[in-house]
């Protein structure tokens, strides 16, 4: 099956809004139309990879009309640096798609240089099918039709791709921002009648602190996407807007594997700020767990986006996701932070994660990232990065909620975090500084 099918078979009529944005709508029929002059324009691109540097409707119309002319879709945010932008293009040289690929991304870079993703059609519906399917209605019970599928993220990233794609599959419209703006956010989510929808972390935190956004009424549950989301800034817009605020857990790689539903959210509440569990589909496991269960995560998904590398994969077929983790007894998994983030002070383990959830809760802070800094003694020490303005003691305010050896040996002051296109914090930057 083709990702086009996914447009070409959408159930709505063809006069029908297909596609929203703030400034008005687009009919099924339009779509098609635009994708089919893009297309032509295209040309014979049969299994060529394509650039396109666009966002929002434009970057789905190009994806659309590369399917059409049998080419891979390359996304390329408008909004990077041009430098950035070349860079990806020469890279594109490096990438031998499979036959019958749809697109290619990159990872994130966070811990070093980014690696392409090729994605095909089939693997890729069944990426959204595997989440999907447990959503729909069961055979004889009322079905009703989907609401909007807002998109809040760019479309050259795998977050906006997967939600228009996912909103497509389950025969929904999309309602699409071409760069997030928090007053265009609240208008669409009342003007669609939006109930539930995807952030990054980094929009939760600009619509909290945005005082002019009364109400995001009737939106009921958002799923954090992107990047991790502590639970300060879960509670914190949840306790603003009155929100569920759901984690997940996926990778490029890999897809969605471990999430939340409705169903889990009405009925353990107080396991707001764990991923969820796995999908319908999907093992996981600890390796080499601690005292307290936590180790590395480890997952078996029903297939993965790529051909992973030998040394990601255990002997039984499990992917090393590279993340530490825990499992409680009901299943849900509690994430802890990066493998490689890990802080190691003298045989004591630190988990950034834990030290910058006590450091944002500081009136005043508003982010703040811990890295590991070389020591002679103790082998590496950690380093706290913050940003915002507070006259609270920060050592002092550590100490009286962590361990000892916990707390950072000092606390740089900075203007903002160093951040990769998803939001990530990028620590290989701030450890380079030390």
């Amino acid at each position: 099956m083709s990702l086009l099918q996914l447009l070409d078979e959408h159930p709505f009529p063809h006069g029908d809004p297909l596609v929203h944005t703030l400034e008005g709508s687009t009919t099924k029929a339009e779509v098609l139309a635009r994708v089919d002059t893009r297309a032509t324009e295209f040309g014979d691109l049969q299994g060529r990879l394509v650039p396109v540097v666009a966002d929002g409707v434009e970057a789905l119309i190009a994806m659309f009309a590369c399917f059409r002319a049998g080419a891979v879709f390359v996304p390329v945010n408008p909004r990077q640096p041009q430098a950035v932008i070349d860079g990806i293009t020469r890279a594109m040289s490096e990438v031998t798609p499979a036959p019958g690929a749809a697109f290619v991304l990159w990872t994130s870079g966070t811990t070093g240089r980014p690696k392409p993703v090729v994605h095909t059609h089939e693997g890729y519906i069944e990426l959204i099918d595997r989440v999907l399917e447990p959503l729909r209605a069961k055979p004889g019970s009322p079905g009703r039709s989907p609401s909007p599928n807002l998109i809040p993220v760019s479309m050259a990233l795998n977050a906006g791709i997967y939600n228009a794609l996912f909103g497509l599959r389950a025969g929904a419209a999309l309602v699409m921002m071409d760069g997030f703006d928090t007053t265009a956010f609240a208008v669409l989510i009342q003007r669609h009648q939006i109930r539930s929808t995807v952030l990054p972390p980094t929009a939760m935190a600009m619509l909290s602190d945005d005082a002019s956004i009364e109400s995001l009424e009737p939106l009921r549950y958002v799923r954090s996407i992107t990047a991790p989301l502590s639970p300060f800034q879960a509670r914190r817009f949840a306790e603003r807007f009155g929100v569920t605020v759901l984690n997940g857990y996926g990778q490029a790689e890999l897809g969605e594997v471990i999430g939340w539903t409705a169903d889990d959210a009405r009925r353990h509440p107080g396991k707001i700020g764990a991923i969820g569990r796995p999908h319908p589909g999907v093992e996981i496991g600890i390796d080499d767990p601690d005292d307290d269960g936590v180790g590395e995560l480890l997952v078996k998904p029903p297939n993965t986006a790529v051909d992973l590398a030998p040394q990601r994969l255990t002997g039984d077929g499990f992917v090393r996701t590279g993340d530490l983790a825990r499992i409680d007894g009901d299943g849900f998994v509690w994430l802890q932070g990066r493998l490689s983030d890990l802080i190691n002070r003298g045989g004591n383990k630190v988990f950034p994660d834990e030290v910058e959830e006590v450091l944002v809760a500081v009136p005043g802070v508003r982010e703040a990232a811990v890295v590991g800094a070389p020591d002679d003694r103790l082998g590496e020490v950690p380093v706290a990065f913050v940003t915002g303005e507070t006259a609270s003691d920060l050592e002092a305010v550590c100490r009286r909620h962590l361990v000892a050896f916990k707390v950072p040996v000092r606390f740089e002051w900075v203007d903002q975090l160093p951040r990769s296109e998803t939001g990530k914090v990028l620590r290989t930057e701030l450890a380079a500084r030390l």
